[in-house]
């Protein structure tokens, strides 16, 4: 084609980029010009010249930018069909466009350099080294041309870095090639980067002072920055060897360049990339260099001259890389120091402690936590924990904790210097918020680790700071607290050095006690501490529940002082029933709501109660009259104290009465303390609520219609009874035990016999008074589940129309959400009476369920043995299970189905687990299958409209649900049926080996995971075995990553191999095999899932084969099979001679115990399968491939009408349960 044509083909290119790219143009015309710009890349033969001539740099950047573009589909596209002269000519052309075809380095556009840089690595990728040998020199003739060119080359070595090792963008065997002769030219390939950096850095320096040569200083800087930037696309992979080779003269140009405004973040970047390196630690020595007194200098000094220039965000990113330097250095000494290496202590190390704790008391928040785990990793470490210097930093390091984990920093706030800093880094209060909890988590691990070292130092500094606070006036700060006048808010000065001091002394403390023999302990100082903390008296709840905090830090120091254990109790139940405003100022019918932060001073005192009750219950033993009665007198005032609060202190005592070791006193006490409530629980009138849906209603006030749902809530008390006896029973059901030593056991009246293979069987004191009570809980928990029966549903009042949905804080949990991180602790709690309401369904839902999942392992077999329990439970808890809610469910499998199983005898597998857990698993099974069906069916219809993008979409919730449902069942299913022990999941995918069509398909094979006694129990029943494994293969196939995973690498091939030696219909193999590639289809764009699926394919195929020809059939349905490999490895599999498979029997006769990975034939053929399930799931493709693997399914006709199992499973009765169930 003549140049004329060219030129007027441009012309037209050049009009239609224009229009494209002017906002002036409609929509239709763009639409056209952007039509036949794609029309002529695809079609047009000349795109070659037309390219080169739209990349003139007399054309505009956007007609250059378009005609390197076409320059690049080619190369991409039509490479491999170009001749070699054309290919010659394009080659030439491209790299004359870099020698005289741009602008100047500084005036030049960067996308233009980028995608110059693209087309030749591109072009390298498809012909180095074999047909372009001289490509490396040819890149350094260009260098030598001019800054321009310099700068292009290295941006050409950093993408072709980038693609060939980072990114691994083009086909294994050309990467290797590449990769390979990288390697072998490294050396020429640094030098060159190195004798560029440091050539362009000498004249930059050289003439940046001169106005004059300004342009040129900047050209060279330019390059050197690029430089920077490739080294740091090299460093991260090359051998060590290059990195510190001529005396690590990189790593000496790096620490001089740290100096150079302009240079001194990739200078940091790269140097901290090569100190992160790992490796043989030989190889590493060299780094140790970097402790040497240059090099520390360089390092200190640059990070003194950003921090002195004050806060300017690229000094800051600059500070951020250096500490990230310090710590990589700290790392590598301590991967060095104490191995077989002959690494010494650095002479420096004295230097670098001081240097790192300069960036420790940083005011930046963000640079403090940078340097934790290094600090844990120094206090850790075998030699250097005992280096003076090191010891000599303990004090230092803690004095910085004390200032660092005071909570300020605050984005929004300007009371601290840190909150210019965090507004760099934090986009709101609430990420710093949870930045900074993790930060003094962290922290808390680090002074732990240092008061190991050191226990002395870190208890006298906390006791100092304590007597500071009890002493220091309240400082409440411009935000008083809502609550009265004089009252901290939690941005309260006074409150956040409580706040950060209590902290302090809980860890260094609780450190204490772990290090130092029991004669070293301070006794008199820590017994001098908690009477000063005892005799402190505050009305701020912030406050006293940091008071709380140091009486229970500092109650060890009890344990040799008995004599002070009434003050503790003292202190701790006044606090039980503190009230910041007066009950006096309110009508008694109507209980004050408090603020958040009295209800936690309350909850705080109970739980401390506890606490001391259950580590120390020796200790309170004595003083158990006192505390009876005293919690006797709390109880006796109804609206004193709320229901959790009462059953907290409950739980306590019966803690202390396990001490008593004695079953019939024990058991006279807990009668006692139950009076009240089993007489409330077995009245007449509790009774009749308990069991009528309608009356249970009306008793909670859910049918009323209230004027005003704050204060108005009639009733409120009626609630507060139910409540109060559940937690009662709750936990009593949780804290009452027997003596852990048999000797005590027995000569309490605990030990009543022995089973069988010679395991104790104790007695519960609680059993009889617990036991009396059951009926009326079942009753409530099936009264329970009626509630969200229509009708049910329909009684509930206006105002309570929603109380049975979920919570909002369950919502934000299950969707993800940030919780309100800064709840105004000082803000009275009005909950209007629905979320009161919600509130208590809710808890009562789920305490119920915590009864009958303790009730097991408390009562054993009084509990096992009740007579018609199974038929209990499952006209109770399992009644109505149509239209309980997902939200509700999974509580219930969790905490009552799973711990009841596990804890059950075997002696009760057949009586109690068998009859409950066959109907459920049924129920379930079909539940979450229609649940699947209408979510596929939903995505399926949503494919081409707008994403919903709102997180908070209904929707979206109730995928989430289905989801997490998912995988609460088939871990039920798990732990009942598979024995995990010895077993390791890892389903990472092999890396590439010597062989190019290698697969991904060695996993850890889960043939070694072995059924439970309970699983094998349940596979007898042949309605159970049926409805696990349908579920188990089902799920393969539901859009759950997780769940897929777990069960392909736990349950699937256990449960099938309980099943071979009987005689499986054809049709049942053919489901289970199909199901496995259909598990591929929709997840094999996950490596771990398509790693784990792949491997079971095999197994199944391996075990069947010989006997089922059908799974040949299944495998000839997959969309262009590769039948030559198909039939190679199915003759190899089939005669004997051909290959060699370890067998023995496992469960079935000649099966795999472990099944090998597949032999070479079948490496190809499921490379195949893998590729095309996965194509499957691109737009187009599902279809077919869905369609081919949809016979047989388990709705197919051919499985009905007689059992799942021909033979091999004792009766027929699996026919309706499949039948329902598919």
């Amino acid at each position: 084609m003549s140049a004329e044509q060219v030129s007027s083909l441009c012309e037209q290119l050049v009009k239609a980029v224009t229009v494209i790219m002017d906002p002036a143009s409609t929509q239709r015309y763009r639409l056209e010009a952007l039509k036949f710009c794609e029309e002529f890349k695809e079609k047009c033969p000349i795109c070659v010249p037309c390219g080169l001539k739209l990349a003139e740099k007399t054309q505009t950047a956007i007609v250059r930018h378009f005609g390197l573009q076409i320059l690049e589909h080619v190369v991409k596209f039509r490479w491999n069909n170009m001749p070699r002269l054309e290919k010659v000519y394009l080659k030439n052309n491209v790299m004359g466009l870099i020698s005289s075809g741009t602008q100047s380095i500084l005036e030049e556009e960067s996308h233009i350099k980028d995608v110059l840089s693209r087309i030749v690595v591109e072009m390298i990728k498809r012909e180095w080294p074999q047909h372009w040998p001289d490509m490396l020199k040819e890149l350094d003739t260009l260098s030598k041309q001019g800054e321009t060119q310099t700068e292009l080359v290295m941006f050409i070595l950093l993408r072709l870095a980038e693609d060939v090792v980072t990114f691994q963008t083009l086909p294994t065997q050309r990467r290797r090639d590449i990769q390979q002769t990288l390697t072998q030219n490294m050396e020429k390939i640094f030098s060159f980067l190195l004798t560029a950096l440091q050539q362009n850095v000498n004249k930059y320096r050289r003439m940046k002072t001169d106005l004059a040569q300004e342009p040129k200083a900047q050209a060279n800087c330019r390059v050197g920055m690029a430089a920077l930037n490739t080294l740091a696309g090299y460093i991260d992979w090359v051998a060590l060897s290059h990195i510190t080779a001529d005396n690590c003269k990189l790593l000496e140009m790096l620490c001089l360049l740290l100096n150079e405004p302009e240079l001194q973040i990739g200078a940091a970047e790269c140097l901290l990339i090569a100190v992160s390196r790992k490796g043989k630690l030989e190889d590493r020595k060299p780094l140790m260099v970097l402790f040497g007194d240059v090099a520390m200098h360089y390092i200190l000094s640059a990070a003194q001259t950003a921090d002195g220039e004050g806060l300017m965000e690229k000094h800051y990113v600059f500070l951020k890389r250096l500490c990230q330097v310090l710590c990589a250095l700290g790392s590598q000494l301590c991967a060095l120091l104490g191995s077989d290496s002959d690494v010494e202590t650095p002479t420096n190390f004295g230097k670098y402690l001081d240097s790192f704790l300069a960036f420790t008391t940083h005011p930046s928040q963000f640079l403090r936590s940078s340097t934790q785990i290094t600090w844990g990793a120094l206090f850790r470490h075998e030699v250097l924990s005992r280096d003076p210097l090191l010891l000599a930093m303990i004090p230092k390091y803690l004095r910085a904790s004390m200032t660092n984990l005071v909570k300020v920093g605050f984005p929004s706030k300007t009371d601290s210097a840190s909150c210019e800093y965090s507004r760099f880094d934090f986009d709101s209060d609430e990420d710093f918020n949870a930045f900074f909890n993790s930060f003094r988590a962290q922290q808390g691990e680090v002074m732990r680790m240092a008061c190991r070292l050191d226990p002395r130092t870190g208890f006298q500094m906390a006791g100092e700071w304590l007597k500071y606070q009890l002493t220091a006036p309240v400082d409440t700060g411009p935000m008083n607290s809502k609550t009265g006048e004089g009252l901290c808010s939690v941005f309260s000065p006074s409150f956040v050095q409580w706040d950060a001091m209590t902290f302090f002394s809980e860890s260094v403390i609780s450190q204490m006690f772990r290090t130092l023999d029991k004669d070293e302990i301070p006794v008199n100082d820590g017994i001098d501490l908690l009477q000063l903390v005892l005799n402190f008296e505050t009305k701020d709840p912030l406050i006293l529940s940091c008071v709380l905090t140091n009486v229970s830090a500092l109650f060890p120091f009890v344990t040799y002082r008995p004599e002070y254990l009434p003050q503790v109790l003292s202190k701790l139940f006044a606090s039980v029933t503190f009230e910041v405003i007066e009950e006096s100022k309110f009508v008694m019918s109507v209980q004050a709501p408090r603020t958040r932060a009295v209800k936690n001073v309350r909850r705080h005192a109970c739980s401390s109660i506890i606490k001391m009750c259950r580590d120390y219950p020796q200790l309170v033993l004595p003083n158990f009259e006192m505390l009876y009665n005293h919690v006797k007198q709390l109880l006796s005032n109804e609206l004193l104290l709320t229901q959790m609060e009462k059953c907290a202190l409950m739980e306590a005592l019966v803690l202390i009465s396990n001490q008593f070791k004695d079953y019939e006193r024990q058991k006279a006490f807990l009668e006692e303390l139950m009076a009240p409530v089993a007489g409330l629980w077995l009245s007449p009138e509790m009774q009749r609520v308990l069991s009528d849906p309608e009356a249970f209603i009306s008793y909670v006030g859910a049918d009323n219609k209230i004027a005003d749902p704050v204060l108005e809530d009639p009733s409120g008390l009626n609630r507060s009874r139910i409540s109060f006896c559940v937690y009662t029973i709750l936990g009593v059901v949780k804290r009452a035990r027997w003596p852990a030593a048999t000797e005590e056991a027995k000569a309490g009246g605990f030990l009543v016999g022995y089973m069988p293979s010679g395991s104790p069987i104790y007695r519960n004191p609680c059993t009889e008074q617990v036991l009396k009570l059951l009926d009326n809980l079942l009753a409530l928990i099936r009264t329970h589940n009626n509630l969200y029966m229509p009708e049910m549903v329909a009684r509930l009042g206006e105002t309570f129309a929603k109380a049975l949905d979920m919570l909002d804080v369950e919502k934000n949990a299950i969707l993800g959400l940030p919780q309100p991180l800064l709840e105004l602790y000082d803000s009275p709690v009005y909950k209007t009476v629905l979320e009161r309401m919600q509130g208590f369904f809710c808890t009562l839902y789920d305490n119920c369920f915590h009864i009958l999942g303790n009730a097991g392992p408390s009562m054993q077999q009084d509990f096992y043995t009740v007579e018609g329990l199974a038929t209990h439970l499952l006209s109770s808890a399992f009644i109505n299970l149509n239209n309980i809610p997902d939200y509700r469910l999974r509580p219930m499998l969790r905490v009552f189905v799973k711990p009841l199983v596990l804890s059950c005898p075997s002696e009760y597998y057949e009586t109690l687990v068998c009859p409950m857990l066959g109907p459920l698993f049924t129920y379930l099974h079909v539940r979450l299958s229609q649940k699947w069906q209408v979510i596929n069916q939903r995505s399926m219809l949503c494919e081409d409209d707008a994403v919903d993008d709102n997180p908070e979409s209904q929707e979206m919730l109730e995928e989430q649900l289905v989801r997490l449902l998912t995988r609460e069942v088939m871990d039920l299913i798990t732990v009942c049926c598979v024995s995990k022990k010895g077993v390791e999941h890892n389903t990472t995918a092999a890396v590439d080996g010597d062989d190019d069509e290698a697969m991904a398909t060695e996993v850890t094979p889960p043939a070694s995971a072995e059924l439970t006694e309970l699983g094998k129990c349940l596979m007898k029943q042949e309605d159970i075995c049926t409805a696990l494994l349908i579920t188990a293969y089902t799920s393969l196939s539901w859009k759950d990553t997780l769940s897929c995973q777990r069960t392909t690498t736990q349950l699937c091939w256990p449960l099938l191999k309980q099943v071979l030696p009987g005689n499986l219909l054809p049709d049942a193999v053919s489901w289970f095999f199909t199901s496995v590639l259909k598990g591929l289809q929709t997840h094999g764009q996950h490596d771990g899932c398509m790693a784990a699926l792949v491997h079971l394919a095999f197994q199944i195929y391996e075990a069947l084969r010989p006997r089922y020809a059908e799974l040949k059939a299944v495998m000839e349905q997959i969309p262009d099979i590769q039948r030559d490999s198909l039939e190679q490895f199915d003759s190899k599999l089939l005669n004997p001679t051909l290959q060699k498979v370890p067998c023995r029997s496992d469960g079935a006769a000649g099966l795999p115990a472990s099944p090998q990975p597949p032999p070479f034939p079948a490496r190809k053929l499921l490379q195949h399968i893998v590729s095309v399930c996965s194509d499957s799931l691109q737009p187009g493709g599902t279809v077919g491939m869905q369609h081919r693997l949809s016979s047989p399914s388990s709705n197919d006709l051919s499985l009905r009408g007689k059992g799942y199992f021909a033979q091999g499973c004792p009766g027929e009765q699996g026919v309706k349960m499949f039948e329902q169930s598919c």
